[in-house]
């Protein structure tokens, strides 16, 4: 590695490393401002706020807005070695535009690397303990959240597998026990199958839930078949663990993880797993993003203009704007329309993609 790529390199990580301190004591700021009543009602020290949520909420918020950390650190050091006329005498003294752009990429490519093995295995696990905060002493006191659920919170309704439906009724997740339950299984479209109890519990010696006072059903042509028990084993494509309503689960589980998950639902016939699959799929693209913004940051600011770096900021801020908003509308698309989760997840790449093509061919060289 050569003077020249140590310089640029060593100024891409300190200020990309400065960006990010930055913007995550603003974060962190802004969201006591706006959690201060919570976290007073949780009655919990400065010292457990940082170690049950903090500690969790800032890794969080590294992941969710580090494309656009580079993005801003490539531009704000970029941008100043252009006013300083610095880019124009490495260009002068021979280097190619292209030889100047090698350790854009290899701090891009690091970078890149660093956010996607987090975003598999490291990330996951500081959204477990965000989201068990934010189950715990925030979202009860949001009552929006429970709506839907507001005439049994702890029922659930679910598909086992292509032609089986489970209802639980009163689930509690500390006994990993329910007040009933009742299963169907259906053959051509008809009810072929009906089991119901008045109570059931997980078995940890057999695996299986163990049910009581249990009324079976079996339909066909000829008609109907019933039969009792005072207790039954049965094992279903359900663990108790999959039996609690999570809003942060997609970001808690690490990438093999989700996967498993993805692949678990769908053998059950379960719909709507688009959200899922775009997350999968964003944290391949989202590293990508990374090298992309790079080579954007650096097109823009390496010309030399007259409003130097406001105005090379100005214009960083209107294209991450507008990345940001492909972003969502390509999830939104992919969620409640037709749009294949994993094009949903690399069409801002492809399209910003362009995008770069046509300023690195307008740069001046």
């Amino acid at each position: 590695m050569q003077q020249l790529d140590r310089y640029i390199l060593k100024k891409f990580l300190v200020t990309f490393v400065f960006c990010m301190l930055l913007f995550t004591a603003v974060a962190v700021a802004v969201d006591i401002s706006e959690k201060t009543d919570d976290f007073v009602q949780s009655g919990l020290t400065s010292k457990q706020l940082f170690d049950q949520y903090y500690i969790g909420f800032i890794p969080h918020i590294w992941s969710l807005l580090f494309p656009l950390f580079v993005f801003i650190a490539v531009i704000f050091f970029t941008s100043k070695m252009a006013t300083q006329s610095e880019i124009i005498a490495i260009l002068s003294s021979g280097t190619s535009y292209n030889r100047f752009l090698r350790p854009y990429f290899i701090g891009g490519i690091l970078l890149a690397l660093f956010w996607w093995v987090g975003n598999r295995y490291w990330i996951p696990k500081a959204n477990v303990i965000r989201g068990q905060f934010q189950t715990t002493y925030l979202d009860r006191n949001d009552p929006s959240r429970y709506v839907a659920y507001s005439n049994c919170i702890n029922c659930f309704y679910l598909r086992v597998d292509t032609n089986a439906f489970v209802g639980i009724r009163d689930y509690d997740t500390v006994s990993k026990s329910a007040r009933g339950l009742f299963l169907e299984r259906t053959k051509n479209g008809q009810l072929v199958y009906n089991l119901r109890a008045e109570n059931m519990m997980w078995d940890t010696l057999t695996k299986k839930w163990k049910l009581y006072r249990v009324t079976e059903r079996y339909l066909d042509a000829v008609g109907e078949r019933v039969q009792f028990y005072d207790t039954f084993l049965l094992r279903l494509n359900l663990n108790p663990s999959e039996l609690r309503r999570d809003e942060y689960l997609k970001d808690k589980l690490s990438t093999p993880e989700l996967i498993d998950h993805i692949r678990r639902e769908e053998v059950r016939g379960t719909e709507g797993l688009d959200t899922l699959k775009v997350e999968r799929y964003k944290r391949t693209s989202g590293a990508f993003s990374v090298v992309l913004l790079t080579l954007i940051g650096v097109t823009i600011a390496s010309r030399k203009t007259r409003g130097g770096s406001g105005m090379h900021l100005a214009l960083g801020i209107i294209i991450a704007s507008l990345f940001i908003m492909s972003d969502r509308f390509s999830t939104v698309f992919a969620v409640k329309g037709n749009l294949h989760p994993l094009l949903a997840a690399w069409l801002p790449n492809l399209v910003f993609s362009l995008v770069a093509l046509r300023l690195y061919r307008t740069t001046p060289k």
